[in-house]
């Protein structure tokens, strides 16, 4: 490789991938080098550039640990994780949203109906609709899954103030496929400021904010999971979400609770106002396009 020039490098880089066994591992590995290095020819960094932007990834990942990572926020914050679920997505399912950095998998499973508001601010809220197959029918038995804020815009997970289980739960669905909880709804809130990731937002003056959401993920078995977030019309964020988790489907009205209105039953609580939201799963094996 003596003859490597600023015209070869790239070929050369993208041939010392060639012998990679497997081959969708090669294509990656190939088509990274190729556009990394489109992008180096295309705006030209400086020496100091360069390591400056090496320093960054480095920062990254000294924030990053088992309850943060730095990395799936710069992704999110780049549009990386809203396109790759917008290509992976699969006619007629519900369409995903960002995981966002908040997950945990250990929420408790509380009984159709259950009240999750307990002692946290805000009007009440229900929560309820059908998980469907894409022929229409319901799944009985699938597993909601949902996490969100509280009236202060923190998740539990992050918050030492809320109770480990606050305001996160899951919940089998019933013999209709239904789900049903009473809840509050969650507030609006920046993305983490504080590190490497915040800094380069603040530095081109892009807003911090996402707007309220539920977080869900939705399993059964038999079918592909979604990882998707539900959007409220109402909230003046919903068109300048920071991560671009936002789809014109996922956004609903919360709509007031009539005193003469048939509720799902039973319910631990009567709600102010209601969410509904039926979610639509593909079978397992099914392809995007």
């Amino acid at each position: 490789m003596r003859d490597i020039t600023a015209d070869t490098i790239t070929q050369a880089v993208m041939a010392s991938w060639a012998n990679a066994p497997d081959a969708r591992a090669r294509q990656v590995l190939q088509r990274l080098t190729h556009h990394l290095h489109a992008f180096i020819d295309d705006v030209h960094p400086t020496h100091a550039e360069w390591l400056a932007a090496v320093d960054f990834l480095w920062r990254c990942g000294q924030i990053s640990d088992s309850q943060r990572n730095e990395f799936a926020l710069l992704s999110d914050v780049f549009g990386v994780t809203s396109l790759v679920d917008l290509r992976n997505a699969i006619p007629g399912a519900t369409v995903g949203s960002v995981l966002g950095p908040f997950y945990s998998d250990d929420s408790p499973y509380v009984p159709f109906g259950a009240d999750l508001v307990k002692d946290n601010a805000g009007d009440v809220v229900l929560v309820t609709g059908v998980v469907r197959d894409t022929a229409g029918g319901p799944i009985p038995g699938a597993v909601i899954d949902m996490w969100q804020t509280n009236a202060t815009g923190a998740y539990a997970t992050q918050d030492p103030d809320q109770d480990d289980a606050n305001l996160r739960c899951k919940q089998l669905c019933d013999a209709a496929g239904r789900y049903a909880f009473t809840t509050v709804e969650p507030a609006a809130y920046t993305i983490p400021m504080d590190g490497p990731v915040g800094a380069v937002v603040r530095l081109a003056e892009r807003t911090p904010w996402r707007p309220g959401h539920f977080h869900f993920i939705v399993r059964a078995e038999g079918y592909q999971p979604i990882v998707t977030e539900i959007f409220f019309a109402h909230d003046p964020l919903v068109d300048s979400d920071a991560v671009f988790g936002t789809r014109q489907s996922l956004v609903r009205d919360i709509d007031p609770v009539r005193d003469d209105e048939e509720l799902p039953a039973p319910l631990d609580r009567r709600p102010d106002r209601r969410l509904d939201f039926d979610f639509t799963l593909t079978a397992a094996g099914v392809d995007a396009p």
